[in-house]
């Protein structure tokens, strides 16, 4: 015969089993929402562009992949850096030079972009990642800065006349990326390509490493994670994502300027990130969609539109702490 102290015990594990139930239950609840959202969100991408203007729509697709990228970092690592701009603006040069001087194929300029951003990433990262909190922040702004001042400097990039008239060439020789509807689907599969590719990282054992650094580093220290090269490994895959919304956007606007290097683009993508939701898979898409048509809308206004934008982040501070979207799925759990 049971007595009391085991009653009690049996008791506390059922509801310990049932609770850890509910929780799984309402996992695969949300995963089946979040494949149902993304199913109707591109099924809404494929048909958009005949009734909204296209280069409108790919810019958003390029800030949200952007911000999708720093998100990664931020969101799934806890590091606040100050200085994608350099990644996203770099790579646009890098793809501009390729595609105009050298004449190189887009999907080549693009992919040699995001190569050229991952390897400053990699520099970047290396000098940074030994450093936390705000001083992880400042010394990713510092670097950035330097960043800007050389691509301030050199030749190739034209100064503040930036590299204009890039061509958006044939891709792979023969589909004409002139014709707004194939640069369209071609923006719309890059960002496809990076959500996803930033999707498996955050699923995979490299991803939950990732998070439990986010959570508690000096545990994940503690059972033998050189959290160090994790880190490194986040910031290089971040900086290469962001490199190939930067290179993207250079075709698509057929210029690169510093505008794109410059220390407001990183605090842009801060803001995007933050008004979505923070380490949310959706989350920065929709803040990036947001801010892009605000920017857009806004832009004729007698109130600047960063007064505008200004208001409503103070706004879903005070009322939304954890972004649209996460609110959104707080909800969801309840």
């Amino acid at each position: 015969m049971a007595s009391l102290g085991d009653t009690g015990t049996i008791r506390a594990r059922n509801t310990g089993t049932e609770a850890l139930a509910g929780k799984v239950s309402a996992q695969r609840r949300l995963g089946w929402i979040g494949i149902a959202v993304a199913v109707i969100a591109l099924a809404g991408l494929i048909a958009v562009p005949f009734f909204v203007y296209p280069v409108f729509i790919m810019k958003v697709l390029c800030f949200a992949l952007f911000a999708v990228a720093f998100n990664l970092l931020l969101g799934y690592v806890g590091l606040l850096s100050f200085g994608h701009a350099a990644f996203f603006g770099g790579a646009a040069y890098f793809t501009a030079h390729a595609a105009k001087v050298w004449g190189w194929e887009p999907l080549s300029a693009i992919l040699l972009g995001a190569a050229g951003a991952g390897l400053m990433g990699l520099i970047i990262g290396a000098l940074a990642i030994r450093r936390q909190g705000i001083y992880f922040a400042m010394v990713t702004l510092a670097l950035s800065q330097m960043v800007f001042f050389i691509f301030l400097q050199a030749p190739f990039t034209h100064g503040e006349d930036g590299i204009q008239g890039v061509p958006r060439g044939h891709l792979l020789g023969f589909i004409d990326l002139g014709q707004p509807l194939n640069m369209y689907y071609f923006v719309l599969a890059v960002f496809v390509a990076g959500f996803f590719a930033v999707w498996r990282i955050v699923n995979s054992p490299f991803g939950h490493v990732l998070k439990a650094i986010r959570e508690n580093e000096n545990r994940a220290i503690s059972l033998g994670y050189r959290v160090e090269r994790y880190k490194l490994g986040a910031f290089v895959m971040s900086a290469a994502i962001a490199g190939l919304a930067g290179s993207t956007k250079a075709l698509v606007f057929q210029i690169a300027t510093l505008t794109d290097v410059a220390w407001q683009m990183s605090g842009e993508v801060v803001l995007m990130t933050l008004l979505g939701g923070m380490g949310t898979i959706f989350g920065p898409a929709v803040g990036a969609a947001l801010v892009v048509t605000m920017q857009n809308y806004f832009a004729t206004s007698d109130i600047p539109v960063t007064v505008i934008i200004g208001v409503i982040f103070i706004l879903c501070v005070l009322l939304f702490r954890r972004g649209i979207v996460g609110e959104a799925i707080r909800l969801m759990k309840r």
